[in-house]
């Protein structure tokens, strides 16, 4: 049976493909993007059947969609039904961004680690160059940041992950030109670090990486990728641990939103107010 989305020719129109995906952020920051610039456009939420993705994005194409960003669980699915894709995706092995040129043709890219290095540079002025990074996971969305976290050139990165030899295979894809050393949670006990990146999905579950005391260097910040209402777990061992600043993945998520707006657009929008109406909503 075909697919038939229900498309409204008369806009623009843009999706997040996921499952599930109701929970979504990214219509309304997209709107509010959009607003600044006066563009008429559609973005919906859809959730995709687990096994028909590659129908949904070829249905999305043949109603004259523009664009869709693609979360949880597909971004490594969709690089492969990619007819193109940027450097970054191809190095990430994961899209989260679709652009449609009309014709058939289908472009992917990867947006989620210069979202990252965007929040943490320009928004909350952290200084990457030679400071000794700790990311936690070794999922796909590590796998995304660590390309444009080697090119920051930190003085060290270390992955920590349960399965140590999915951290080792990370470590050895991207340890070029940034050493990268892969370790247990245990073997962390006589580290010291400037920056804490959590990457597990642990935040969902409420509850922390099982990380030793004392592995936070002076003035050390922590970042988790999740965001909620609330402080995440990990969040709050990181503030009685004594970390001169922590961060959810709130900015994140806005400034990668960015970075795909200026994909489909050729502009680039204004991130901070933006931030500002969702921490207050």
């Amino acid at each position: 049976m075909a697919i038939r989305l229900g498309l409204d020719p008369s806009v623009k129109n843009y999706a997040v493909y996921g499952n599930p995906v109701s929970h979504s952020k990214s219509p309304r920051i997209h709107r509010l993007f959009a607003e600044q610039f006066g563009i008429r456009l559609n973005y919906r939420a859809i959730e995709v059947p687990a096994t028909d993705l590659a129908a949904y994005i070829d249905a999305f194409g043949a109603e004259s969609g523009r664009g869709l960003n693609i979360t949880l669980p597909f971004k490594q699915e969709a690089a492969r039904l990619c007819a193109t894709l940027s450097q970054r995706a191809v190095k990430a092995d994961a899209v989260n961004t679709i652009r449609f040129d009309g014709r058939g043709h289908i472009h992917g890219d990867s947006t989620d680690g210069v979202g990252l290095i965007n929040d943490l540079t320009l928004n909350r002025h952290i200084e990457l160059g030679g400071r000794r990074i700790l990311i936690l996971g070794a999922g796909g969305a590590v796998r995304a940041l660590l390309e444009p976290l080697c090119g920051q050139r930190p003085g060290a990165i270390v992955i920590a992950n349960r399965t140590l030899a999915r951290a080792r295979e990370l470590a050895l894809r991207f340890s070029n030109p940034v050493d990268i050393k892969a370790m247990s949670y245990p073997e962390l006990g006589h580290e010291k670090f400037d920056l804490i990146i959590n990457g597990t999905s642990l935040s969902l579950a409420g509850e922390a990486p099982p990380l030793p005391p004392g592995i936070l260097a002076a003035n050390a910040r922590c970042y988790d990728l999740m965001y909620a209402a609330a402080p995440t777990a990990f969040m709050r061992w990181a503030l009685a641990q004594g970390a001169a600043e922590v961060a959810d993945g709130l900015g994140m998520l806005i400034e990668q939103a960015a970075a795909g707006f200026y994909i489909w657009h050729g502009v680039k929008p204004e991130t901070g107010a933006v931030l500002h109406a969702l921490r207050r909503a």
